[in-house]
């Protein structure tokens, strides 16, 4: 009996271990004026498994562009609770949701040329197994007319059958850059 107590402590130390995850800060924005321009920010879930928002690119031909690169560790997997990016002014109801154009799935230890394009937003991106970490990418575009300043909300993330939070990312249109950025 002591001998398989002593053999299961170790596996429950590592469990209590995953549990020890402490959300950092859900809102990017940290000013209510949101004045800094910031190049991009990575959101860190629970299993080494984080999130990283680029800033807007505008596009010549008109529209907004964005995108959202997911990293899994090997051995990992993470689901989305809804299949939709809302876009939403500070303490209003949403206005839109983003267009996911193209998913990209690729081994970090492969050149970035090779990628697998999927026609669909999966409801679950899992990390694959020739690689210590596999990157998803979604490139999404944003509505012609946005307000000066949004939100990008995204869904919960189901991992390890536990719902966590994903941060609020914010954006603002920049007069003296004459396009929208990522703010702080």
């Amino acid at each position: 009996m002591r001998r398989s107590a002593l053999l299961a402590l170790p596996l429950l130390l590592l469990v209590s271990a995953c549990n020890d995850y402490t959300a950092p800060s859900l809102y990017q924005a940290t000013t209510p004026e949101c004045k800094t321009w910031t190049e991009g920010s990575r959101f860190e879930l629970p299993r080494g498994i984080s999130v990283y928002a680029t800033p807007p690119v505008t596009l010549k031909e008109g529209g907004t562009e964005l995108a959202l690169i997911f990293t899994l560790p090997i051995g990992t997997q993470a689901s989305f609770t809804r299949l939709s990016f809302l876009l939403e002014e500070p303490k209003k109801p949403p206005f839109a949701e983003a267009k996911v154009l193209t998913i990209y799935q690729r081994a970090m230890n492969r050149k970035a040329e090779i990628v697998d394009v999927i026609e669909t937003l999966p409801i679950m991106f899992s990390a694959v197994g020739s690689s210590a970490e596999t990157q998803w990418r979604l490139r999404l575009q944003l509505p012609r007319q946005l307000p000066r300043r949004f939100d990008l909300s995204m869904p919960d993330m189901l991992i390890a059958g536990k719902r966590y939070p994903v941060r609020t990312f914010t954006y603002r249109y920049f007069p003296e850059r004459q396009a929208y950025g990522m703010c702080s």
